[in-house]
């Protein structure tokens, strides 16, 4: 198995393959059974690397019971992310970005993102740079945009966005609020996941996140 970091080139731009088919795509889920909350538990072996990022941040955090194969939920202090360690990543407002990936020549990748914004609830702006005659504008934008409809999972009740910016670019991200915070959970739509199945592994992802609080 060789990890590579560069993203790998999506088989449809996500806006298109969104459009194309992906269930509950342009609206919201109404008419589709709500998912229940799983009896889930952050891993024992993972929960002290958890606490550490609440404890980092200042708020709860979500640890996920389960990920894709053959993502597991441990945390690395070290500087490359992979399948078995996530990195974690602090921001001077106290915001965290949790990232796995595995990558394999001819096979594939598989790429979440769990993110925190202490205190916040509103979506965080992102700078672009221009592209051609306007390589040298740079201009904000939304991190996470274009609502495609919404999941209530047990206590969390989350939009799901398709276009976002950064770490999260060609990403499925769904996005909430608990006790006054902003919380995402995002997968990369690449080469073999397409829409549905990364749809459906970020709903089961959503199912078995456990908060975790160090204060407690």
């Amino acid at each position: 198995m060789t990890l590579r970091l560069p993203t790998l080139v999506c088989l449809l731009p996500l806006a298109a393959a969104m459009a194309a088919g992906a269930a509950g795509c342009g609206g919201s889920d109404a008419g589709q059974p709500q998912a229940a909350a799983a009896v889930a538990q952050c891993p024992a072996a993972h929960l002290a690397g958890w606490k550490q990022v609440s404890t980092h941040a200042g708020i709860p955090v979500y640890c996920p019971a389960w990920l894709p194969s053959p993502l597991e939920p441990g945390i690395n202090t070290g500087k490359t992310p992979g399948a078995e360690n996530a990195t974690v990543e602090y921001s001077r407002d106290r915001s965290y970005l949790v990232s796995w990936i595995w990558a394999e020549a001819q096979t594939g990748e598989v790429h979440v993102i769990l993110r925190g914004y202490p205190g916040r609830t509103t979506i965080p702006t992102c700078v672009l740079t221009g592209s051609g005659s306007s390589a040298s504008a740079r201009h904000r934008v939304p991190c996470f945009a274009d609502r495609h409809g919404t999941i209530t999972v047990g206590n969390i009740h989350a939009t799901l966005y398709t276009v976002n910016q950064g770490a999260d670019q060609w990403h499925l991200l769904y996005a909430w609020q608990h006790n006054g915070s902003l919380y995402t959970i995002s997968q990369h739509v690449a080469a073999p996941l397409g829409v549905p199945q990364v749809k459906a592994d970020l709903h089961r992802m959503l199912q078995n996140l456990v908060l975790v609080d160090a204060s407690t």
